[in-house]
């Protein structure tokens, strides 16, 4: 495991965000043997998940419809529309305990074939999925997600390219790992960790990493941190731009936007995309953990263990 600045810190968080180039290279060598469960070519496909699980179901049914593999959606498991029907359900859920997952999967038996991508077997997801893969060598001790999502999204991608198309602009995972490996351990600019507040945009897949980026900054330092789609920053959100603040944007961005940035005052950050040398997004949502830790310990915040979070959302019937 590289050794960073982070990693110098005692937290789990930080150590998990340093293996994650190790678990992504592991996830995509064992992508093949997961084909039979996981969704095929042509079906009509939902991904659903809770919190950042849901935002990694985002960035996967967009890379996978504009791949042309089929029409797929991505859901909050609490949101999931009633009465629709699909060739296959897959639940993403490091625990395998959240209970809006468990109730879903449960209330779809015998509708669709389902599978359950989780961290941790035995778990009670196990007894209502139909399929299950378990990624239990990226599971976490830290409660903030970091390595778990972004390993399951590198298997599912991995999927994708093992079916044959990538949308394009896509690149191949062996591609992505060494991008990772520098997220995780080249110095963070100092423009991000002396930022008083962040927006977070990305476009088409990458808005699903921009909502994950923006919450890891809440969950482990309290952060304020907001989340759009690229073009959508126009409208509305560059109101709060100004200098001290920043728009760090997730993959290519629209044309114009550094120029709006710039005459608020505030700073600009896209350092992913499709140029040479840019960072694939998911190795730029890696530095945005980092930064995470790095402004959770300053703020003398444990980065392990967020302030009113738990590992997994278990409800009892009254609240559920």
């Amino acid at each position: 495991m590289p050794t960073t600045l982070d990693s110098a810190h005692s937290s789990h968080t930080s150590r998990e965000i340093a293996s994650q180039p190790d678990c992504w290279r592991r996830a995509v060598a064992e992508a093949a043997r997961h084909d039979a469960v996981l969704p095929q070519r042509g079906e009509r496909v939902a991904v659903v998940g809770c919190g950042t699980s849901w935002f990694m179901a985002t960035a996967y049914a967009h890379l996978r419809e504009s791949a042309g593999h089929g029409e797929t959606d991505a859901f909050a498991a609490s949101a999931f529309p009633a009465g629709r029907r699909y060739d296959r359900v897959v639940a993403l859920t490091r625990s395998g305990t959240t209970t809006e997952v468990v109730r879903l999967l449960g209330r779809l038996a015998g509708s669709a074939p389902t599978t359950a991508v989780i961290a941790t077997p035995g778990t009670p997801v196990v007894s209502v999925a139909d399929h299950v893969v378990v990624l239990d060598y990226a599971d976490e001790e830290s409660v903030v997600q970091t390595r778990f999502a972004t390993t399951t999204l590198a298997l599912l991608r991995g999927h994708l390219e093992s079916q044959g198309a990538l949308a394009h602009g896509v690149r191949p995972l062996e591609r992505v790992i060494p991008d990772a490996e520098r997220a995780v351990t080249e110095p963070l600019p100092g423009s991000m960790r002396q930022a008083e507040q962040i927006t977070f945009l990305g476009g088409g897949w990458a808005y699903g990493l921009a909502q994950e980026a923006a919450l890891k900054m809440r969950e482990a330092a309290g952060a304020w941190t907001e989340a759009y789609p690229a073009m959508e920053y126009r409208h509305g959100p560059i109101s709060i731009t100004r200098p001290g603040r920043l728009a760090w944007v997730l993959g290519p961005a629209p044309h114009g936007l550094e120029h709006d940035v710039e005459r608020t005052g505030g700073g600009y950050v896209a350092e992913s995309g499709d140029a040479p040398g840019d960072l694939d997004p998911l190795a730029d949502l890696v530095r945005a953990q980092r930064l995470a830790v790095h402004l959770a310990v300053g703020r003398g915040l444990d980065p392990d263990k967020p302030r009113s979070l738990s590992r997994s959302v278990v409800l009892d019937g009254e609240h559920g």
